[in-house]
């Protein structure tokens, strides 16, 4: 339920799925049997796990800045931009950046802020120093075309129709704006590189199918995340969620080109419940695995995105995780994902089972322009769906 953002973790597939029993004997057999009895399923399956072992990946805060205060906003509700002083030198963020590349094996950055989209030049240092890039931008200041063809963007949006405004619409100094979604949605009119993240509210049900089509006219795509208000009260009316869910999943069917959420994410983020039991910190894979913190937590079995570390704007300091570091009650939609699947080990009761872990696999990559899996890239001969 943490809202304000996107974070994009790309987990290795494979290798993710149900790391310490993939060491076991059993769980290689139940793999391979479930494989060699459904050979479509084998050929996406593998698919997606040479795709994974292309990925590492680490998240960067390019910033502390940004032209707007968003009502729920994480990153200034909880002082994060006022814990370090963000590097402005060019040669010193490239070294940086050639270092992570170099000496941890890093070749996809999740660059957010504050807004990436106000320091261009600082983002050309890291799109020619790592392979794949994706930035969380407000929309507001369209990303040029020529030098970043091949950035990935998340465009966040909070409740649709007007509540969009309410929730976004605020500068630094407390002035209101309007026409956010209007702006995003003329910066990137059929850009290949632009999706939605769309963090749904509880109040807002009935702008959801209408700001749906108005994306999907536009030409982007749209991942479904969850709104509250950060430091909140977490606890919610079941009705409530029930009701949301039901419209939530009710437009996934009607929309399904343009909503790649896959029905058990959506349903995952909403309740945070799955097959795979309560999400929470002791199995969120989405931490800085460097961070001192959570030596207990990498000692409890659950996997954890492997080298995945999220790094201030100075360059210099290890944040907790690759969001607000308050864990209570978040459900930030990439974390969500990458929980699903680093879980594919509870995924393995019969193929139906198996084929809904693939599908959320293959949603989770049809976000990135860079991916094979994004609508961009695919042709009739492709092997990924």
């Amino acid at each position: 339920m943490q809202a304000s953002r996107i974070f994009i973790q790309p987990p290795s597939s494979v290798e993710h799925v149900g790391a310490n029993q993939r060491r076991s004997g059993e769980y290689l057999a139940r793999i391979e049997s479930l494989l060699n009895e459904a050979p479509d399923l084998a050929a996406r399956f593998h698919a997606l796990s040479a795709q994974g072992k292309r990925i590492r990946s680490s998240e960067y805060h390019l910033t502390n800045a940004c032209n707007i205060r968003c009502d729920g906003c994480w990153f200034f509700a909880h002082g994060h931009d006022k814990e370090t002083r963000e590097e402005t030198d060019l040669n010193s963020l490239a070294r940086f950046i050639d270092g992570e590349a170099r000496d941890r094996g890093i070749n996809a950055a999740l660059v957010i802020g504050g807004e990436p989209t106000l320091f261009p030049d600082r983002l050309s240092v890291i799109i020619d120093r790592m392979e794949h890039v994706t930035i969380s931008s407000n929309g507001m200041k369209k990303l040029p075309v020529k030098g970043f063809e091949r950035v990935a963007i998340g465009i966040t949006l909070f409740g649709g129709g007007a509540q969009d405004d309410q929730l976004r619409g605020i500068r630094p100094d407390g002035r209101r704006i309007s026409g956010l979604f209007e702006q995003a949605l003329e910066n990137y009119h059929q850009d290949p590189r632009a999706g939605f993240v769309y963090a749904l509210t509880l109040d807002g049900i009935e702008h959801i199918e209408e700001t749906v089509k108005r994306i999907q006219r536009n030409g982007n795509l749209v991942t479904f995340n969850h709104y509250y208000r950060s430091g909140a009260d977490v606890t919610v009316d079941p009705d409530a969620t029930h009701a949301l869910l039901a419209e939530a999943l009710r437009v996934k069917s009607l929309y399904a080109d343009t909503v790649i959420s896959h029905p058990e994410f959506i349903t995952t983020m909403l309740t945070g419940k799955s097959q795979c039991g309560e999400f929470g910190y002791w199995n969120c894979p989405s931490i800085s695995v460097d961070h001192p913190a959570h030596k207990t937590r990498l000692g409890n079995g659950n996997p954890v995105l492997p080298r995945f570390n999220t790094w201030s704007a100075d360059c210099k300091t290890l944040k907790f995780c690759c969001t607000s570091g308050h864990c209570e009650g978040c459900r930030d939609s990439q974390a969500i994902y990458s929980w699903l699947l680093v879980s594919g080990s509870q995924f393995l009761e019969s193929h139906e089972s198996l084929l809904t872990w693939i599908e959320v696999a293959e949603s989770y990559w049809r976000q990135f322009i860079w991916s094979p899996y994004h609508r961009y890239n695919l042709t009739e001969n492709a092997t990924c769906r």
